[in-house]
């Protein structure tokens, strides 16, 4: 049967020593306390609950699905239970402001917290976890009355939140949304529309909700610069701050998905609701930002999720699992046949799984503190270089994890064979719930569009330049080392390409725009790619150096280096191909007209 344990050992080696977070939460105002013992408790607690609360949920979400009667939505068994747990044990206010009620830790340990209850059960975990980017949104652009009102009661779980952006016409082009927002004329609107695919936008779980909602104000421009921003509560708080009124919003329906059962995906009708703005008119896409840069790393963390599961149930299964002989003869020769872990076939999905884990986990981690750093930091550099680096990365993970997500939930599926496919093992499960993470919070193709045409070419390369400054400074530190020395010399070149590469697409595309389309998740992938070999370059620097030194658990290292140099002869060849389809331009894709799609020319 599935299993799910929280990987603790790697947790800490990748947070603490490959990427130095004792030292970079020394350097953090008010944080110098945070030690490797207190982090280490936190991880211990945090595991224990995602272990024995959560992970029994992953199931039983699936099966039963969430129930709706007459604009209520009632969640799987057990569902409510565990959410109360979660807020008895503060963890909903461990990484926020403790002026609101927060215990003040760094954003970077709440976000280390997600992936344990992610893991453990993805669709339960978007309850809590969308409430995260509405408080960073409240926190970042509100009033301090909006502050005082909502943001206590989200940071301590009372209430829960979520965000209502796209509409059944427009999907990604927010420029095209009809929701309207009239001035009532006490500082307060009525919020009229309908709000699709609104995940956690109806529940059991908290006596009250509070949606971020885009709409447009009577003489509000065309298209996204015509956008604001509002706070639009299921309930509408009392003078006191209590539960008030019922707001004029109520759940219209449920979809029916191919996965993440556990969860309401909600239409919403906003019927004249009372929606209170935050943030300047005509400037809630640029606000609402704050909340989608949230939600597209937590979906990144999606990604990790489901690879790390699947890693974990698919290891079990191929070591228990027998059937044929190893080709060099038997490994197991009391038994009827060997475990499948020794055919290479199977091997190499694992070890696939477990690159991108693992690799998957420092990618987070790392974009992780340097939110800290943005948010945190006292040096005016430290956070622009932060901000930067964040914006590059950002669409990388989201797209790029979330894609070898779905790669590894189906190498995962694969090692089961049949048994993969039948139910009660849970693999098909883990694919279903894996596919949606490359569709919201904007698909591959609007995230590869965003680091391509955004981020790198519309900074003329600057964006770009902050992280491969980066890797190249690492690659100077490192090129004469004693065992990596070949590793490090490979990640320089292919440094150098991405910055080539780059040049050659920007040219090209001086003369036809098309050419960054047609370059963009060629060119999203490859990055990811050369992402994860920086960060394990890293991490087989450390584990070698733990190595040599005799410290550490020698097994460990020993594994770390052998997924690091898996990684780098069977992973990263792949940006080969990627760099000859980028090459090749928008010709091949552009050059057949439309109209000859039709079948009828086929």
């Amino acid at each position: 049967m599935p299993r799910f344990q929280v990987p603790l050992r790697d947790m800490q080696f990748t947070l603490l020593q490959a990427l130095d977070g004792e030292a970079h939460y020394a350097s953090l105002p008010a944080e110098e306390s945070l030690t490797p013992d207190l982090i280490s408790a936190i991880f211990e607690e945090g595991a224990r609950f995602a272990e024995d609360v959560v992970a029994p949920l992953n199931r039983v979400g699936d099966v039963e699905g969430c129930r709706f009667d007459q604009g209520e939505v009632k969640t799987p068994s057990g569902f409510r239970q565990a959410y109360q747990q979660y807020v008895e044990g503060g963890w909903p206010s461990l990484a926020h402001d403790p002026a609101y009620g927060g215990q003040g830790l760094p954003e970077s340990l709440g976000m280390i917290m997600n992936e344990m209850i992610s893991t453990a059960s993805w669709a339960w975990s978007m309850y809590p976890g969308l409430s995260h980017g509405a408080m960073n949104t409240i926190e970042t652009h509100g009033t301090d009355e909006q502050k005082a009102v909502y943001l206590t009661r989200l940071v301590s779980g009372e209430w829960t939140g979520t965000m209502c952006l796209t509409e059944a016409h427009c999907g990604t082009d927010l420029g095209l949304l009809k929701t309207r927002a009239e001035p009532e004329g006490d500082g307060s609107y009525r919020i009229t529309g309908t709000k699709i695919f609104i995940s956690a936008g109806e529940h059991d779980l908290a006596e009250n909700i509070v949606h971020i909602v885009l709409a447009r104000l009577p003489d509000a421009p065309q298209g996204t610069q015509g956008i604001s921003l509002f706070i639009v509560p299921k309930f509408l708080p009392t003078s006191e701050g209590g539960i008030g009124v019922r707001n004029g919003l109520s759940c219209g329906s449920i979809e029916h998905k191919m996965g993440i059962h556990g969860n309401a995906t909600c239409v919403l009708n906003f019927d004249g609701a009372t929606g209170f703005l935050i943030g300047p008119a005509n400037k809630g896409l640029n606000c609402m930002f704050t909340f989608m840069n949230t939600a597209r790393l937590g979906t990144a963390l999606q990604g990790l999720a489901h690879t790390e599961w699947a890693f974990q149930n698919s290891l079990d299964y191929a070591r228990d699992r027998l059937q044929m002989r190893s080709l060099n003869g038997p490994v197991a020769p009391d038994q009827p046949a060997d475990p499948i872990i020794v055919h290479p076939e199977v091997r190499k999905m694992l070890l696939t799984q477990k690159a991108f884990a693992e690799g998957g986990r420092a990618l987070i981690y790392y974009c992780a503190l340097l939110v800290d750093r943005s948010k945190l930091s006292t040096s005016p550099a430290a956070r622009e270089k932060a901000d930067s680096q964040l914006a590059l990365l950002t669409p990388i993970a989201k797209a790029f994890l979330t894609e070898v997500g779905f790669e590894s939930a189906n190498h995962g599926l694969q090692v089961y064979g049949g048994h993969g496919y039948i139910a009660e093992w849970g693999m098909e499960q883990n694919v279903r719930d894996a596919r949606i993470a490359m569709l919201y919070e904007g698909t591959t193709q609007i995230q590869a569009l965003d680091l391509l045409g955004r981020k790198v070419l519309m900074t003329q390369g600057e964006t770009l330049k902050s992280f491969t400054k980066v890797i190249h400074k690492f690659c100077q530190a490192h090129r004469e080392h004693s065992a990596l020395s070949e590793m490090v010399t490979e990640l320089a070149a292919l440094n150098t390409e991405w910055g080539e590469l780059t040049l050659g697409i920007g040219m090209k595309a001086m003369q036809n725009r098309q050419e960054v389309g047609a370059a963009s998740v060629d060119y999203l992938m490859y990055s990811g790619y050369i992402t994860l070999a920086y960060l394990w370059a890293r991490m087989a620097v450390e584990a070698h150096r733990q190595l040599k030194e005799g410290q550490g658990d020698g097994g460990f290292n020993q594994a770390k280096l052998a997924t690091a140099d898996f990684y780098y002869k069977r992973i990263l060849p792949r940006t080969r191909s990627l760099a000859v389809m980028i090459q090749s331009g928008a010709e091949p894709i552009m050059a057949l007209d439309a109209e000859l799609f039709s079948r009828e020319y086929g």
